[in-house]
Parts: structure tokens; C-alpha cells; sequence
């Protein structure tokens, strides 16, 4: 039984068929296809412009070519309104830089549908950047296929243009990579995303230290080639600063670091790029996921946490994007003006630029991948991979379907809550899509319908969770929600336990969906290493497992996907080190006994590292199960403590995964 929303509502009238005749001379063709990466003209081609009378509206005042032409055809077309152009606001760059025009069409829908029609059918000759409608943006990139996509609640109907329909027009030229001096306001400058959240080109760059506060203690490619970054040794405290202005996509726990930050960034050609910055304290984590960065932002202070023997800054350059798949370079070279390399593998609606890029690539059908990387871009605490486990477990990503209950589509929504709405006044299931119809049928709707209502779960629970009402872990309840809904959790104090069906399908399904989100998890996106296949998978056990040294011991936590409830038990750490250093091919169950019966067994002596090693024998199996570093020591989740090493347990037997 599952309390989802909503069915097929139909969002606005139908689009207005409006032409414009113009001549086109060699279109321009446009290079790149990754949400927030510009679009650049070819050299080699050229166009006419559309020519429009003045309106002599003060909103011409300040506009930039390009919008002012735009302006004058729109009230050419449709008449004089009410309309803004330049605003000299840090909140909207681009009105600052005179590109953008609002329409203001009040209540008048059908007008600002129409005016988007228009806007779309001449996208190339106005040069159109986005277009912004309804709490949605719209980018006229036909490589990507999709083009609408959702934007967050920005707390009112004017500046979620329910009531204006906002276009922004391409910048004339590349942004310099010329750095502006401390004096010089970043108000005057290209901001980091534009109006729509999508990354702008700017390709600045700093150290990430001040000079004088840091040594470098490790350089990049040491460790045999498994250091993917520098280390930057500095006293506990010391300000670390955003090495260039973009995105920040992770912000908080991370696998091996402690603690990170990731921000993504273009560079002065449009490349995409992360920053990494780890082993900080979380206390000491002064952004969030989804904040703007400048470059020289007081970001976070050097810390020891993590995989660390003394406090410093683990930094890294990844050409390609962090939790996109992309490879680091040495930073050092990028610092000292080294430019980055073009991307070797196609990339669009990846995720980058988002949070939603943690998605292992060919997971789901390709088709679904841009809605689910979307869907997990919504909110901090929903990922892109967590959204997939749960597809697949409602629909195995097969459309059509409806359920006894009467649960309908990709996301297995119930129709009977069709009146439910989203806190921004929505439906849950909107025309993600832009077809003109929100309906639970259309995979685009279904899957961001889903995304918007986990994270309404997610964000009412976390609430709960900070007031004592409920405990747990905040995924795991938030799924049982999605489940039996978030009043079974509350009446529970936590996980849900009030009916037999709590106990049949709620927490099957919670652990189902838990267990197998590791699988649809980019091995690089949670700050651990990853994983080589041409490598022996017994060090990489090693080295998977040193990444949660420290974690504390949780009954019944973690597997696969990691730490789950803030830990790690015995077998549930073991089963995290086999899946990450495998690549995701090897999932153990989460009991000693049951790991016992996987892989060979193979005399103690000639243990190596890397096996896995059990203890505490009885008529059921063993009770105890560590990872084997060598030396007659390994690694455990103790009772009671946390991850450490300590040595072998009298009578203790060895088993090789993976053979």
C-alpha cells in the first residue's frame, strides 16, 4: 500500500502555433550538450537577425543587442505588457548584464504559453540562452533530446514565474580568464550559474590555501599511482578557499575523507571540472550542496578526519567532473595555468553540475538515465541512484503497469491522491517533460513526481528526527514512508512496526531498495577510491575497507551501500569493502554466516590480504568476520566500538572472495 500521489492533471492549454519568417544563413551550429555547458557557435557560420520596431519601453533601457531585439519582437507580436529588462541585482546576473527580459502575463496563461512557442520556434535567430516558465527552465539544445527540466521553489509565484515568462539571450562573447583584483566586486562579473542554476563559463583559478600556510606533504601520483590529488599539510583550522567559482554538488560525509566538498565548475572553453576538498571536520563544512561559490570563498578549515595521519587538505582537479566518471590530473599543473583536457566521452545530462550525478552510467534504461540523474538533483538527502533502486523495485522500469492496489506507472503512483500537492503549491507530478500534460504515465513526470515526493518525505522526516519524535536512519525511513507513509513512521517513533504489513512489505522493501542502490552507485561519487579491474581484487579489499577506519560499530548497520544508521556491524563493513572494491560485481549478504558460504576457504597461513577472515564458530557458523591486513592482524567493526585494527582471534579461518 503505498499513500503516492497523483494522476495525469493537464497543465496549461495547449502551445500556440506562432511563426516568424526568417532568413537563415548557415545556421550556427552548436557544439556541447551538457546542461550548464555554453553553446558555442561555429567560426565558420553566420546568420540574419530579426529587426523589430522600438517599443519605447523603459525596459529597453541597458539591454544588451540581442534581448533588445527579442524584446521588440515579442511586443511586436503579441502587444505592449509589463516587462522587465536590466536589474541591477547580484540575485539576477543576467538581468545585471542586460541579457534577460521578463514578460509579465499575470493570469493570463494561455499568452505565456503562446510566448513561449514563439520564443522556441526562433530560438536560433534571437539566440536564446533558456527560457523560464511555470518553475521550469528550457534550453534549446536539440542534441539533449529532453529539454525542460524542474526548478527548485523560490518562495513565491513571481520569482517561480508562474506569472512572467523570463527569456535570456546567449552572451555576445567568452568570458576572460583574466582575474579580477580583490578590489574589483564580483558583482561585476559574470556570476557562477545563471537564473536558471546552470553553470556559466568563467575558467578563474587560485590555490586553495593562502600562500605561506601550507606545505606540500604528498604530491600527486605517489602511493604506486593511488594518490589521485596533492596533500596540502597546514595547521587544524587553517581557511580553505574555493580554488575557482562554480557549483558545490557534495558537501558532508565521504568515504576515505571524512568530510568533503565537491564543486563543479567550467572552465574559460566550457570544460567541465570539479574542485575536491577533503578530510575537513563537518563542523567546520561552511557551504551546502546547491550553494554558488565564488572563486576565493571561505569554504570550509583544514582538518584530520577520515583516512588521515595529521591534518591537511587532500585536494583534487577531475577533468570530466567528480561524481560524473571523470579522471584527476595533477593539480598542481592545472594551479600553475595547465589547461584541462577535452573530454573524452560524450556527456550529456551526466549530472554534472548537479548533485544527481552519482548515477553509475548504463544502470537503467538509457532513456530513464537524464530523469533519474535529474530527479536526484532535487534535494541533498534523495540521490540519483537511491531514486533508481526504488524504480526498479516498484516497476522493474517497465512502463504500463498497475498494481492490484491501483498503483500506476514507472513510480507506482496512486491515483486516489491526485488533489495532494507539493509544499510549492504543485502537484507532485508536473510536466517535467514539457509535452503539455503531467501524467504518471510519461517517464520524465513519473520519475521527477517521485524525486519531488522523496524529498518532501525526506525533508519532513528529517524534521522529526531533529525534534526526538522518530530515530533511525534518515534513508531508511524515508523510503518506509514512500512505503506505508510518513504518518506509519511517526505513530512508530521510527521505523514502521504497528501492522503485520510493517513487518511483510515495509521493511522488505526498505531493505531491498537499500541494498540494492549500491549497484546503481558511481563508485567515485561517495569520496572513495576507485576501484581497478585489472588490479588484484585482495588489496583493493585493503584499501576499500581502510576508507571507514573510525566508523562506529551499529547494530545492524551498513552493507553494500555503506554505513547505514551512522555505522558499520561486523558483516556489514565486510560486505561494504567487497561490493566498493569490486566495482559493484560482488554483493555478500549482511551475516557472518552466510559470508562463510561464499568464495574458497584457504588455510590461515597462507592467508592474504585481503581475505576475509571469521571467528567465533558455532553450530550455526561463525559470528565474527573481519578483512585480513597481513602480519596475523585485521580489520573489524568491534561490538560496541568502531573500525579498527586489531589482531586475530584465536581459531580464526580465512576465506578468498571472488575465487
Amino acid at each position: 500500500m503505498r499513500p503516492k500521489v497523483l494522476v495525469g492533471a493537464v497543465f496549461g492549454t495547449a502551445l500556440a502555433l506562432v511563426t516568424l519568417v526568417l532568413v537563415i544563413i548557415l545556421p550556427a551550429t552548436e557544439e556541447g550538450c551538457a546542461p550548464g555547458t555554453p553553446l558555442i557557435p561555429s567560426a565558420t557560420t553566420a546568420r540574419t537577425e530579426p529587426t523589430c520596431p522600438a517599443t519605447g519601453s523603459p525596459a529597453e533601457e541597458g539591454l544588451q543587442d540581442g534581448a533588445l531585439r527579442t524584446l521588440r519582437c515579442v511586443v511586436a507580436r503579441f502587444g505592449m505588457m509589463d516587462m522587465r529588462g536590466v536589474i541591477p541585482d547580484d540575485d539576477y546576473p543576467d538581468h545585471r548584464a542586460g541579457r534577460a527580459v521578463e514578460f509579465i502575463v499575470g493570469d493570463d496563461q494561455a499568452k505565456g504559453d503562446q510566448i513561449v512557442a514563439f520564443l522556441q520556434e526562433n530560438a536560433a535567430a534571437f539566440g536564446v540562452d533558456y527560457v523560464i516558465w511555470k518553475q521550469r527552465s528550457w534550453t534549446p539544445d536539440a542534441a539533449a533530446g529532453i529539454q525542460w527540466r524542474p526548478l527548485e521553489d523560490r518562495g513565491d509565484a513571481a520569482r517561480n514565474h508562474q506569472d512572467r515568462v523570463q527569456v535570456t539571450i546567449k552572451a555576445a562573447a567568452a568570458t576572460s580568464t583574466v582575474v579580477a583584483p580583490p578590489s574589483v566586486s564580483l558583482a561585476a562579473q559574470n556570476a557562477a550559474v545563471n537564473e536558471a542554476g546552470l553553470l556559466n563559463s568563467l575558467g578563474r583559478r587560485q590555490y586553495p590555501m593562502a600562500e605561506g600556510t601550507f606545505t606540500i606533504s604528498d604530491v600527486f601520483g605517489s602511493r604506486g599511482g593511488g594518490h589521485l590529488g596533492i596533500d596540502m599539510a597546514a595547521a587544524s583550522g587553517t581557511p580553505i578557499y574555493a580554488a575557482s567559482d562554480g557549483l558545490v554538488v557534495a558537501s558532508g560525509a565521504a568515504s576515505g575523507f571524512g568530510n568533503w566538498v565537491v564543486i563543479d565548475s567550467l572552465d574559460e572553453s566550457a570544460r567541465r571540472y570539479s574542485t575536491v576538498y577533503g578530510h575537513m571536520y563537518a563542523s567546520e563544512i561552511f557551504v551546502r550542496v546547491g550553494d554558488v561559490v565564488t572563486m576565493g570563498q571561505h569554504i570550509a578549515n583544514v582538518g584530520n578526519d577520515g583516512e588521515s595521519s595529521g591534518p591537511h587538505l587532500h585536494f583534487e582537479v577531475v577533468p570530466g567532473g567528480r561524481l560524473t566518471g571523470g579522471s584527476q590530473v595533477d593539480p598542481i599543473a592545472w594551479l600553475g595555468g595547465s589547461s584541462l583536457p577535452v573530454p573524452s566521452t560524450p556527456y550529456c545530462d551526466n549530472g554534472f553540475g548537479t548533485a544527481g550525478g552519482n548515477l553509475a552510467s548504463g544502470k537503467v534504461p538509457p532513456e530513464l538515465e537524464v530523469w533519474y540523474r535529474r530527479a536526484g538533483s532535487l534535494c541533498p538527502q534523495i540521490s540519483s541512484s537511491l531514486l533508481a533502486a526504488q524504480g526498479q523495485a516498484e516497476s522493474g522500469f517497465r512502463r504500463g503497469l498497475t498494481s492490484p492496489a491501483g498503483a500506476q506507472g514507472l513510480a507506482q503512483f496512486l491515483p486516489g491522491t491526485a488533489a495532494s500537492l507539493a509544499p510549492d503549491g504543485q502537484p507532485y507530478v508536473i510536466d517535467a517533460d514539457g509535452n503539455g500534460v503531467a501524467s504518471v504515465w510519461d517517464d520524465g513526470d513519473a520519475i521527477i513526481g517521485q524525486g519531488r515526493y522523496m524529498c518532501t518525505i525526506a525533508a519532513t522526516v528529517q524534521g522529526w528526527l531533529e525534534e526526538g519524535k522518530v530515530t533511525g536512519d534518515l534513508t531508511e525511513l524515508t523510503v518506509a514512508a514512500y512505503n506505508a507513509g510518513e504518518g506509519a513512521v511517526l505513530a512508530s517513533g521510527g521505523m514502521p512496526n504497528q501492522y503485520a504489513a510493517h513487518f511483510s512489505e515495509t521493511r522488505p522493501y526498505v531493505a531491498r531498495i537499500l541494498a540494492a542502490e549500491a549497484a546503481f552507485r558511481s563508485m567515485g561519487s561517495g569520496g572513495r577510491f576507485i576501484p581497478d579491474a585489472d588490479e588484484d581484487l585482495g588489496p583493493q579489499v585493503v584499501e576499500a575497507a581502510n576508507d571507514w577506519r573510525g566508523t562506529p560499530y551499529v547494530f545492524g548497520g551498513g552493507g553494500p551501500q555503506g554505513p547505514s544508521n551512522g555505522g558499520f556491524d561486523e558483516a556489514g563493513f565486510t560486505a561494504a569493502a567487497v561490493f566498493a572494491a569490486s566495482g559493484g560485481t560482488i554483493t555478500l549478504p549482511t551475516t557472518a554466516e552466510q559470508q562463510w558460504e561464499r568464495g574458497v576457504e584457504v588455510p590461515l597461513l597462507k592467508a592474504q590480504a585481503g581475505d576475509l577472515v571469521f571467528g567465533n564458530f558455532g553450530d550455526r557458523g561463525p559470528a565474527t568476520v573481519g578483512v585480513y591486513l597481513g602480519n596475523g592482524r585485521m580489520l573489524h567493526a568491534e561490538p560496541n566500538g568502531k573500525v579498527a585494527e586489531v589482531p586475530l582471534l584465536n581459531g580464526m579461518k580465512a576465506r578468498r572472495i571472488g575465487q
